[in-house]
């Protein structure tokens, strides 16, 4: 039988089905996702804190692309910081979606070339799947009354964080802190105290906000721990967080992004499998499944009905009142950047 010509790659996403097509009109087995007989297999990567969510939407995307296509799907899964795991996907994880913590992360994967350039137009809302904005947990009664961003400079209150060198969480944290000053009229000089105050009271550094929350929650270190809302939503829910968590105001809003991963995925023949799941997870079962897993949903018909479960904040800004990630990664996250500085500085 003479070869059934393709045309060049498309980096779209809805070009999926009409490859599939194409593929079918060429001779592809019907019922399955590889010429093996065998379901074709996915991985996705993503941040620690998303697995519940994951163990959830995962199995309601395989069920939902059964029932469309007819073809079985098995997805894998690998969860840790996602600084560390940015690093892994760069040095061979052959991921074929990559859910992070922020979009500084994803671009990396871009510039080596993992990824093609615009991949945040290839989903609505720039690619993001999830927002959350930074909460402070305390101890049971709040003994050290901590109200505010203020609160955690002061030298009697041991602050616990994620380590932004392996944490997006971290970095989200970071933001939160330098935000609480710059966006309420402060000077950059002042900003770059009082963080490096607030560091001076971080005694270690978790890998990730995961882990973050075990020290904090289980092995009973620190006052107060800065992390995810979400985070903080299922300590309440699981009983391990015995006081009500706070939301500062002002507060920054965090995106979580999702891309498919193209050199991956064009070598393993899955772009149609991967570029399926991610648009599935912008769509109401998972927006909603995210929203019951503490992520406050992108998806505005979802949020009109779940945005009276978490805290009103008044103020929340982006990224962008930092100049894009760009900047932020130039300017605080780089080798002897701003980071590197207080960190050596508070460990004086």
């Amino acid at each position: 039988m003479p070869a059934c010509p393709l045309p060049p790659r498309i980096h779209r996403l809805g070009a999926g089905l009409a490859l599939a097509l194409l593929l079918s009109a060429c001779g592809g087995p019907a019922g399955t996702s590889n010429g093996s007989g065998q379901p074709k297999q996915l991985l996705l990567v993503s941040y620690a804190v998303t697995k519940a969510a994951y163990d959830r939407i995962l199995p309601a995307f395989r069920a939902d692309w059964k029932a469309r296509t007819g073809e079985d799907l098995e997805i894998r899964t690998s969860y840790g910081g996602s600084g560390s795991q940015t690093r892994a996907i760069i040095d061979g994880l052959e991921a074929d979606v990559a859910g992070l913590a922020l979009g500084a992360d994803v671009n990396k994967l871009q510039q080596a070339g993992l990824i093609e350039p615009g991949w945040e137009k290839e989903l609505p809302n720039d690619s993001v799947i999830t927002h959350s904005t930074v909460a402070l947990l305390t101890r049971p009664g709040n003994p050290k009354g901590i109200k505010t961003w203020q609160d955690l400079n002061r030298k009697d209150v041991e602050v616990v964080s994620a380590n932004p060198r392996t944490s997006g969480g971290a970095r989200w944290n970071f933001l939160g802190l330098w935000g609480s000053i710059t966006q309420t009229g402060g000077s950059d000089a002042q900003a770059k105290a009082f963080v490096s105050a607030v560091y001076g009271n971080v005694k270690n550094l978790p890998k990730d906000a995961r882990e973050a929350s075990d020290v904090f929650l289980k092995r009973n270190q620190g006052d107060v721990l800065l992390n995810y809302e979400n985070e903080a939503i299922l300590a309440t829910r699981t009983g391990d967080l015995k006081a009500p968590y706070l939301v500062p105001d002002p507060n920054i809003r965090i995106d979580g992004p999702v891309a498919v991963v193209d050199r991956n995925v064009d070598r393993r023949g899955t772009r149609r499998e991967a570029e399926a799941l991610a648009r599935y997870l912008m769509s109401a079962p998972a927006q909603t499944i995210f929203a019951e897993e503490g992520f406050r949903p992108v998806n505005p018909g979802v949020w009109s009905k779940v945005k009276g479960r978490f805290a009103p904040v008044g103020s929340l800004f982006t990224v962008e009142a930092f100049g894009g990630w760009s900047r932020v990664e130039a300017s605080f996250f780089s080798a002897g950047g701003l980071w590197d500085q207080l960190f050596d500085r508070a460990r004086r």
